[in-house]
């Protein structure tokens, strides 16, 4: 069914005397580091995005999922992803997971939407770029509240054309304003092409005196590395010095900016990966040349959101519009050697790198091309963290956080370090507009709550974090496993990322987590489980009986989420739980 939301009666009437409310901007980068905006530390050159900082407020401790459509269900819906529908993303269900309510694999009809509430409650709701939620016709952005939209369905593709390269669906499906496309226009160019359709779908309305929502959804910087020729060559040979020394520059400008505090130590480099200074030159200068490509991506993806800033300067809406930027997940630690660098992202990846291995470097970025820069320049994106897109390290799951804007009052240029999660952006932005969170449907079904906590007495200045310190945050995927409470993190991965066992780290002194504290803190780490249990039984969470991080080690214990009637339980990977203890969960 489609799925919409009643007009809410606490909402204000939109008489003259009442001011008007403010624009909503969300800019999403795909894959964009922690560390690879210029505001927080980077050499790629970043002005716009950099000039929006400067006139907002930076936060450093704000986490998203570790991949892309768990954060894209939580940004949209404010509730857990094991409710929302992405428990597991749709390319990795789970034997066990089929079928089960929480693990459809788009975005569920259980949940309402942002852009829904805004839509009826007095806003135009716009959307550009990837979706990744769903792509039936009662599942893609039009039937989930989006006015005009321009959309990529998939999680990927070429920014050239409808290449998916995936064997698996080798052709991308977009939509315009809820109608499906068999092509696209003639001069397209993703990141391009969606700021140009946004800029339209503004200007169309501009004149009846509403609000706009728009979500801008980019592809860039996510492999593959497509930009045009001009913006190919801007970085020739700067990153020939090798990973280590551009992730040592990035720390050193981040203590300097205080983004990091002084004293703040590097992650280890990846066991798997060598020292660059090993290297042969020709070697490092072929490598340093995906990050040159990457470094163009970032640019080109800040020249056009330029382009979007000037036009609101133009048409007079800059002032009263709130931006809201930030990437969906750690930094993608994938190239030809993927399943090596143990990203999710391996599905099909053969199918790509044949294209790959027919092309010559001096043709990377152009259409045919299929280049990613792999785990060594993953970790400089994620400096100072360890590790990357798909695991519960910082380096999967920090973001860069930028808000400006009204109802910002915070100092401008500040740095913020509260606890912060991407289902916050619901409420808060419900404050903002005016409107409130419904409890039921339109047919009478209860709404899952919220999650999230405001920022709008962060963002007033009236507090330090959304949180205190007894608020928790948790995540599962693919059987990995998190949960943040205050200065403590604890932590399950699959090896060889992981231990196979839980580990602590205390991560506001410890962000690289070099330091394994659960054999010297006990009470903490029972403590911290409890939370875990907490949450598994509070969103239903099915760990999977397969996941793409499985070992050929089959003693490696899992904790199972049971129903409240049982205890806990330690089993093997491959075993199934109980028909008695999914129905439970799931009930």
């Amino acid at each position: 069914m489609v799925f919409t939301v009643p007009l809410l009666a606490s909402i204000p009437s939109f008489a003259s005397d009442i001011p008007r409310r403010p624009n909503i901007v969300i800019i999403l980068g795909d894959d964009l580091g922690f560390a690879d905006m210029g505001a927080f530390g980077s050499e790629i050159k970043t002005p716009n995005l950099d000039a929006i900082a400067k006139n907002g407020v930076r936060f450093t401790n704000f986490y998203t999922h570790p991949t892309s459509s768990p954060t894209r269900a939580a940004l949209m819906s404010g509730v857990d992803t094991h409710v929302s529908g992405l428990g597991n993303m749709d390319e990795w269900i789970a034997p066990n997971q089929q079928g089960i309510s929480g693990y459809e694999g788009y975005l569920n009809d259980r949940v309402t939407t942002l852009p829904e509430i805004l839509k009826t409650s007095g806003y135009h709701t716009y959307m550009v770029g990837k979706w990744h939620l769903g792509k039936a016709p009662n599942q893609i952005p039009a039937a989930r509240g989006f006015e005009r939209d321009f959309s990529l369905l998939d999680g990927a593709g070429s920014y050239w054309d409808m290449t998916n390269f995936t064997g698996a669906s080798p052709k991308s499906v977009f939509t315009e304003d809820g109608k499906y496309l068999t092509e696209l226009p003639t001069d397209y160019y993703a990141t391009k092409t969606y700021t140009d359709k946004l800029i339209d779908f503004i200007d169309s309305n501009h004149d009846d005196g509403k609000p706009f929502f728009a979500y801008v959804s980019q592809q860039a910087p996510h492999d593959p590395y497509h930009l045009p020729e001009e913006w190919r060559s801007r970085h020739v040979g700067e990153y020939d010095i090798g990973w280590d020394a551009v992730r040592q520059s990035r720390l050193k400008r981040q203590i300097e900016l205080g983004i990091t505090p002084a004293g703040t130590e590097l992650s280890e480099r990846m066991w798997f990966l060598p020292d660059p200074i090993t290297l042969a030159p020709v070697s490092r200068a072929l490598l340093g040349k995906k990050m040159e490509l990457y470094a163009g991506m970032v640019e080109n993806l800040d020249f056009h959101v330029g382009r979007l800033v000037d036009h609101l300067k133009q048409i007079g809406e800059y002032e009263n519009t709130i931006f809201i930027v930030f990437g969906d997940n750690g930094a993608e630690g994938s190239d030809l050697f993927k399943m090596i660098s143990g990203s999710p992202g391996s599905r099909d990846f053969l199918f790509a790198a044949m294209n790959w291995s027919q092309t010559h470097p001096n043709a990377w970025g152009g259409p045919q091309s299929y280049v990613a820069y792999g785990p060594m320049w993953a970790q400089v994106s994620m400096t100072p963290f360890s590790q990357y897109k798909g695991w519960m390290a910082e380096g999967g799951i920090r973001n860069a956080l930028i808000v400006s804007g009204p109802p910002v009052t915070r100092p401008k240029g500040s740095i913020n370090d509260g606890l912060m999660h991407v289902a916050d952006i619901m409420p808060t932005l419900l404050e903002i507009a005016g409107a409130t969170y419904p409890s039921k449907d339109k047919e009478g079904h209860a709404l899952p709550p919220l999650i999230g906590k405001s920022w709008n007495p962060l963002l007033t200045n009236k507090v330090d974090s959304p949180r205190s310190k007894q608020d928790y945050l948790a995540w599962e995927i693919f059987g990995n496993r998190a949960v943040r409470q205050g200065d403590w993190k604890l932590r399950w991965q699959y090896k060889p990322f992981g231990t196979g066992e839980w580990e602590l780290f205390e991560v506001t002194k410890d962000p690289a987590e070099r330091k394994n504290l659960a054999n010297d803190n006990p009470e903490k780490l029972k403590s911290m489980l409890v939370l875990w249990d907490d949450f598994v039984l509070k969103n239903h969470v099915i760990l999977p009986s397969r996941s793409p991080f499985e070992t050929l080690d089959d003693t490696m214990p899992m904790r199972v989420p049971v129903d409240p009637g049982f205890p806990p339980l330690i089993y093997k990977k491959q075993f199934i739980p109980p028909k008695n203890l999914i129905e439970g969960v799931k009930n």
